[in-house]
């Protein structure tokens, strides 16, 4: 989490002074007061230019003018988004999309390939513009959690992982304390690796693949023999097999599976480009991990050993797969397969229901339409709470998606689109002085000016306080959400997609800044925010609307 003043690290991050992390330049980049605007942008261009070119050259198989060309177009495209208010925390990876996103619309414009022919190269443009996607469906897990991630650890990991420099790197483009990110570099290993795990059991298109889905993980991640069931299972499904080759990675290379989430094409030749994996070397084994752990370097370079416990024939994949490696840490052993017979009914009444659906820990279960179980418990902190205001679900007009929070709710968790239920981290309560307060902690308001433009959950503040237009809000009669603290700005997802952030843009009026109020009822409908009657059951009253 920032701190309003973060140490300053040891090493300068390459273009700036220390202090000048990717955010803050971009805060003076929307700002645009005399003369930073150009700094800014300087900054940001020295920091990552040579990076986009680099696989500007792999998209285009070639490094002439025309890779320059690209690499300002996708730097342009991306600046004039930053500018309007979409986080700069992570811009590596969003700078190289850009990059690979603009190859691919030149060459679909036959009059921009015209008049630049190495867009017309099999192995550059013309390839792309062939493909039906840049992602491979072997890397969807990856590319889902990755996405899901907050964006200071998709900074951390690309940087660490796929880029091979040092912790100092990612540290000076987020304003971090050395010590401070490389604590968060390994949760975000863990939470990526959580990230995969969660996608697997919810892309799972049978229930046998979400009743295999911890028996997958656990052995993997223990470097476990997998038990003969899940192997015949494996040999089966690709959905699960590919599942497993993408947690292994997590063993020893973490570097070509997120590149290959997100890049997806070229991204090999990109990891190739990078000078701290052509100077680091092959690294593996404990020590490996341990340099990992104190987050020195990248995770490890190369084709790990991948699939070894998992005996797939080649013919179903394509892949020559290694004969299974016996290991003394095996599941199954003469007296401890009763062990483990136990070991395996634990894991599947702590990963699904009944149905072989997961179970949700707030206690509901979304299901696409906004269809969901209502709460079986009060969320922490909330048994005291009044019934009235009443409890509003906030459903983004243009994606048909509904406001929610990410992880557990405390000071700094992020906020993301999800599909409408009835869980608690969905549930808010607009206040007669425009707060709007979570339900699932009713100490938290959602607050637009803590993160620099990322909307997350922070302390709620009195009317007096400093930081009080920071947490409260006015609904246009449009249903845009205003923050008090700029009335040109309204609250936005960064993409109508589920799990994009949740953002502050400038305020344009369209269907994607609009949300809709809707009610939200407690078990056996006793309390109502829209019904008739009792002051319980009163409708919320919002602030008087502006214009």
């Amino acid at each position: 989490m920032h701190t309003p003043h973060p140490p300053r690290p040891p090493y300068p991050p390459p273009g700036g002074d220390p202090g000048e992390s990717d955010e803050f330049l971009a805060a003076r980049l929307r700002n645009r007061p005399e003369g930073e605007a150009a700094h800014s942008v300087a900054l940001l261009t020295a920091r990552h230019w040579q990076s986009m070119h680099d696989y500007a050259a792999v998209c285009l198989a070639s490094s002439g003018q025309t890779a320059a060309m690209v690499t300002a177009a996708a730097l342009h495209r991306v600046l004039d988004r930053v500018a309007a208010g979409e986080s700069a925390v992570a811009l590596r990876p969003a700078l190289l999309v850009a990059v690979r996103d603009t190859v691919r619309e030149w060459a679909a414009d036959d009059r921009i390939t015209g008049v630049v022919p190495e867009l017309q190269k099999p192995a550059g443009g013309r390839g792309m513009r062939a493909a039906n996607t840049m992602i491979p469906e072997n890397r969807s897990l990856a590319q889902r959690a990755f996405r899901s991630l907050p964006a200071r650890a998709r900074c951390l990991l690309w940087h660490v992982e796929v880029e091979a420099e040092p912790i100092s790197v990612p540290a000076g483009l987020l304003g971090m304390d050395l010590a401070v990110a490389s604590g968060a570099l390994e949760q975000a290993r863990e939470k990526f690796r959580q990230g995969c795990v969660h996608a697997h059991q919810e892309l799972a298109p049978t229930k046998d693949c979400r009743f295999y889905n911890r028996l997958l993980d656990v052995p993997i991640r223990r470097g476990g023999a997998l038990l003969p069931d899940v192997r015949q299972h494996l040999a089966e499904c690709r959905h699960c097999r590919n599942a497993a080759e993408q947690l292994s990675h997590f063993e020893s290379g973490l570097g070509p599976l997120i590149a290959e989430a997100v890049l997806g094409w070229g991204a090999r030749r990109y990891l190739d480009s990078r000078p701290g994996r052509t100077t680091a070397g092959p690294r593996g084994g404990r020590a490996a991990r341990r340099r990992r752990r104190s987050g020195d370097g990248p995770s490890g370079g190369g084709r790990h050993r991948v699939l070894s416990r998992i005996p797939v024939p080649a013919r179903l994949t394509g892949i020559a797969f290694p004969d299974p490696v016996r290991t003394t840490r095996t599941l199954l052993t003469g007296l401890g397969a009763v062990s483990a017979g136990v070991l395996v009914s634990v894991l599947i009444a702590g990963s699904s229901t009944p149905d072989g659906d997961a179970a949700d820990p707030t206690g509901s279960t979304g299901a696409a339409g906004g269809r969901a179980a209502l709460p079986s418990a009060s969320p922490p902190g909330a048994a005291g709470l009044p019934t009235a205001p009443g409890r509003t679900r906030l459903r983004n007009v243009a994606s048909g998606l509904c406001l929610d929070t990410r992880d557990e709710p405390q000071d700094g968790s992020g906020t993301r689109l999800a599909d409408c239920s009835s869980a608690w981290t969905q549930q808010w309560t607009y206040e007669d002085d425009g707060l709007l307060r979570s339900v699932a902690d009713p100490g938290l308001c959602l607050d637009s000016h803590k993160d620099a433009g990322v909307v997350v959950l922070g302390t709620c503040a009195d009317p007096g306080d400093q930081r009080g237009a920071d947490v409260r809000y006015d609904l246009t009669v449009q249903g845009e959400l205003v923050p008090r603290w700029d009335v040109q700005l309204a609250l936005a997802p960064a993409t109508p997609d589920a799990n994009a952030d949740i953002v502050v843009k400038v305020r344009d009026r369209t269907v994607d800044q609009r949300w809709a109020a809707e009610p939200v009822r407690t078990a056996g409908d006793s309390l109502s925010i829209s019904g008739t009657g009792g002051p319980a059951a009163r409708q919320v009253e919002l602030a008087e609307p502006v214009t």
